[in-house]
């Protein structure tokens, strides 16, 4: 395998535990963390080569190692092909996290023991496999996740050091960083739900949530959760009207979908990535968990080569709707 001097991985709490374990087996390498847009845009291509390793994002077919387990992030037979005869490594797996096909890959090898007592849970946030009674508890790993946000490096980059150099998740969750963000993310949750019934709505069994220009987001389980059996699925819409890709701080308009998995196991009622990729090539994610960018629209919903603007998100779920009735 490569020696990995960069390691690219994406910045929720899977790509950071992917990331941390492999901090641990190459030591000296730069984390970056990204969004997927950033990878498919191009944004990081000057950071990648052989000695890089990406994981929990689009596959990139210059870098050395290559960690996933999203289905529309499998290269192709192709461009696997190409990667490997190019002395590529690939370790597409499928399973329930990048996390899990991390820790897998490298358990013989490294002591990851501080790692192997949540990876169960971080198994199940990812793949939408958590109960509503789980969701509900003070379960820390759970209040972990929802402290991530690429916005504030300094403290994903913490967490980073702080896992990959074997402290364990009790010594992490004592950190006053920490508690007092999951402390803040306790207390902002009942007004996140409050939002979440003003600012959205149902229709045909998804329910819509538009944060986008607030600042705030949220993720799947919490919108599933306030609608209850009323829903099938959700599209939450989010960023800002003038953002941009690569800016953590003010990320450009964008949409994710998840599946309301308290009510439906698996992959729900409706492949989900159709509507991820309908408009946004770059789109993808999971069957039940999955995102993509708002894109311009003219007013007969045909493709513009401009930025999104706050009148391309109606235009744009439009469409998904269109699509979304079709399961």
């Amino acid at each position: 395998m490569n020696d990995i001097h960069t390691i690219v991985a994406d910045g929720d709490l899977d790509g950071l535990i992917a990331a941390s374990i492999l901090k641990i087996c190459y030591p000296q390498a730069v984390v970056h963390f990204a969004h997927a847009a950033e990878i498919r845009n191009g944004h990081l291509d000057s950071v990648i080569d052989r000695d890089t390793a990406i994981c929990d994002l689009p596959f990139h077919p210059e870098c050395g190692l290559y960690l996933d387990h999203h289905s529309t992030n499998r290269p192709s037979q192709e461009e696997l092909d190409e990667f490997l005869a190019a002395g590529g490594v690939c370790e597409w797996r499928p399973e329930d996290s990048a996390a899990r096909v991390a820790f897998d890959l490298f358990c013989d090898s490294h002591d990851l023991t501080n790692m192997g007592s949540f990876m169960e849970m971080v198994d199940k946030l990812d793949s939408g496999k958590i109960s509503l009674e789980e969701f509900r508890s003070e379960d820390p790993v759970l209040w972990l996740s929802r402290t991530i946000d690429l916005h504030d490096q300094d403290y994903v980059h913490s967490l980073l050091d702080w896992f990959s150099s074997g402290r364990s998740l009790a010594s992490i969750l004592a950190e006053p960083d920490v508690s007092q963000r999951i402390s803040a993310a306790m207390q902002e949750q009942g007004g996140l739900q409050e939002m979440i019934h003003s600012q959205g709505h149902i229709i045909d069994r998804l329910a819509i949530v538009r944060m986008e220009d607030t600042g705030l987001r949220t993720n799947g389980y919490l919108v599933t959760a306030s609608f209850g059996d009323e829903c099938d699925a959700c599209c939450i819409v989010h960023g800002w009207s003038d953002g941009s890709i690569g800016d953590h701080t003010r990320p450009p308009l964008s949409a994710s979908f998840y599946c309301n998995s308290f009510l439906h196991e698996g992959k729900g009622v409706f492949d989900l990535t159709r509507m991820a990729r309908l408009l946004d090539e770059s789109g993808g994610g999971h069957a039940n968990a999955c995102g993509c960018r708002v894109m311009p629209l003219d007013e007969t919903l045909a493709s513009e080569q401009r930025a999104s603007t706050i009148d391309d998100v109606e235009r744009n779920i439009s469409l998904w709707l269109e699509e979304w009735s079709t399961r």
